[in-house]
């Protein structure tokens, strides 16, 4: 490998960061308690017509996200959003782990696994999330 083509290799960031930063602004998102910071979170990480399935909801847009959002935060009181493992990805997929844990005491009642397709522009065109734990009704 020539110099100039060494340089070039060490300029291209390594691809598992575009996933890295996705999933790091979609937990800021899911974990935003303000209107106005859940709005802006939601904006950075997603694309404007962004879809959302899990087996809970399934909504279009950043109003639609933001609302689902604000109804897990509603539902859990004092929970947030933690990324589990490490996160995978190829082309413009990933998939990761999360658990929703109690900051009190550390609980985590819900857990789930996510799948979700970046745009160009490394923003979340959509996300398709599986339950793997879900508290006794």
């Amino acid at each position: 490998m020539t110099q100039h083509q060494e340089q070039n290799v060490q300029q291209v960031p390594h691809a598992g960061d575009r996933y890295t930063v996705a999933v790091a602004r979609y937990f800021e998102a899911w974990n935003a308690r303000e209107e106005g910071a859940l709005g802006k979170a939601v904006g950075a990480a997603f694309g404007e017509d962004v879809t959302y399935t899990d087996p809970l909801a399934d909504v279009v847009g950043h109003d639609g996200l933001a609302a689902a959002i604000a109804g897990a935060h509603a539902q859990f009181p004092g929970y947030e959003f933690r990324q589990l493992g490490d996160v995978d990805g190829h082309h413009d997929i990933a998939r990761f782990g999360w658990e929703l844990v109690s900051v009190a005491d550390g609980s985590a009642p819900v857990a789930g696994f996510d799948v979700m397709r970046l745009r160009e522009d490394g923003r979340i065109r959509s996300v398709l999330g599986f339950l793997d734990r879900v508290p006794a009704v």
